[in-house]
């Protein structure tokens, strides 16, 4: 009996090596594919679309539930190809989490009433508003959350009748290949179909013609490029295009109450997490208590490999995203901020591991506050005036998340006042698969998650009587 990742690899003699993120040994092959298999795969999808929208929503319901339920059964399976290829820690808040959410997210989308809405009503006349299938789904996706966030996509569009293509990062292909492996043992042929690849498939999904719509996590760059090339065919668009993620800590608020969830809300997967706090502002009069705070539970959090029991942060992912991060901390540290603990690589540990940051005394121009920094560092700037650091924490074009920490009341006011998708009181990054989730400004546009993220993955039509 074989297991879930020799199901999905290729051999070594034809396909790429996928490194494990602690370690850069290989541990699995994927085959390279073509724009020719992405071709190929896109009409696969458009001809099982029409047998599969005709399923009717109870059926394909139960069949997602059935995949679901196979994901559940495969769990420390999925759970250790995550932990290996993207690195976070199988514990907390990590891989085990991740493949748990994979079939929760499933369950979610499957179980959600979606009524047709009666728009007008009177004497002879009735308009209702019908959800339908769009098609086929273009699912972008990145090396972030690399399961989880493929099926943030997957399983709305495929509730809602269409079929999907999948292109998962290059960088965590197995992670996708496995969850969709498992979904396949129950979605009829051609449903489902994961491409791996390059950049060079991932534009030729944003032009494809026969796609009707495209869902993309990653930066705002890639993201402005796609709106571009998906003109030619106006195929619609979800785009989550990262953030970073503002934080202001009130005067008043209870430090040691609140420093588990500011620190966690920060270096969650060791901070490469689109709606991790990013740039945190305190209030003077709490300024050196939340410093201290933050570096001794920085200081306390285990660093290790993922597939290490005992591990609660992890490497980051590539050598790309540890390069970024240490030249914005040694940026920092030339301009004279202070850095409290960490500031520095563990290559005891490995090639792409960073101890965790906390870094006080800086500016809002040096980047690693202005630019999403996307790593275990947290960049904490003073200020001691409420109208001007709403205005700093809106000053971002980034606006995916935020949060306001203290009186709960005061908080409301203030995140009523602040420009993003998302404001957290007294929490930061938490999600629901029933509640729309999204990001405005360069951080994108569409929402996912609840019944709003069904209606993004579905066209409309008006039926009147």
């Amino acid at each position: 009996m074989t297991t879930l990742l020799e199901d999905i690899t290729a051999t070594a003699q034809e396909g790429r090596a996928i490194p494990d993120a602690a370690t850069g040994e290989p541990i699995g092959y994927v085959a390279t594919r073509s724009i020719a298999d992405l071709d190929d795969a896109v009409a696969t999808a458009r001809a099982a679309q029409p047998a599969w929208a005709a399923l009717g929503h109870a059926e394909r319901s139960r069949i997602l539930h059935a995949a679901a339920d196979e994901i559940d059964a495969h769990a420390e399976e999925l759970a250790q190809i995550i932990a290996k290829e993207q690195g976070k820690p199988l514990n907390g808040l990590g891989a085990r989490f991740e493949a748990g959410g994979c079939a929760a997210w499933i369950r979610a989308a499957a179980d959600l009433p979606l009524e047709p809405e009666v728009i007008f009503e009177a004497e002879g006349t009735r308009s209702e508003l019908h959800y339908v299938p769009l098609g086929v789904v273009g699912a972008i996706s990145p090396w972030n959350w690399p399961a989880l966030i493929a099926i943030w996509q997957i399983a709305p569009s495929l509730r809602m009748g269409n079929t999907v293509v999948a292109k998962p990062s290059e960088y965590t292909p197995l992670s996708v290949m496995a969850v969709a492996e498992l979904m396949n043992r129950h979605l009829p042929a051609g449903v489902l179909t994961v491409v791996p690849g390059g950049r060079e498939v991932g534009a030729a999904i944003a032009a494809h013609p026969g796609i009707d719509k495209i869902m993309f996590t990653g930066s705002t760059r890639t993201g402005r490029e796609i709106v571009k090339s998906s003109a030619h065919n106006l195929a619609r668009l979800t785009l989550e295009l990262g953030g970073n993620d503002a934080g202001i800590v009130l005067p008043g608020a209870d430090v040691k109450a609140l420093g588990e969830k500011l620190f966690w809300g920060a270096f969650i997967n060791s901070g490469q997490t689109c709606a991790a706090l990013k740039r945190l502002y305190v209030h003077d009069s709490l300024y050196e208590e939340v410093v201290a705070e933050l570096a001794r539970l920085a200081e306390a959090a285990p660093l290790g490999p993922g597939m290490d029991e005992t591990s609660a942060l992890g490497p980051l992912s590539t050598r790309q995203q540890f390069d970024i991060v240490s030249d914005l901390v040694e940026d920092a540290r030339g301009r004279g901020a202070r850095i409290v603990t960490g500031g520095e690589a563990a290559p005891e540990l490995g090639a792409h591991f960073y101890r965790a940051t906390v870094v006080a005394d800086i500016d809002d121009d040096a980047p690693l506050v202005a630019e999403e920094q996307f790593g275990p560092v947290l960049p904490i700037v003073r200020y001691t005036d409420l109208d001007d650091v709403i205005a700093r924490a809106n000053a971002s074009d980034q606006a995916l998340g935020a949060s306001v920490w203290g009186d709960p009341e005061q908080a409301r006011v203030i995140a009523e006042r602040i420009q993003s998708g998302t404001v957290w009181i007294n929490q930061h990054g938490t999600i629901n698969p029933l509640v729309p989730f999204g990001g405005t400004k360069g951080s994108g546009y569409g929402l996912e998650f609840g019944v709003h993220g069904l209606k993004a993955v579905a066209g409309t039509k008006v039926i009147t009587v």
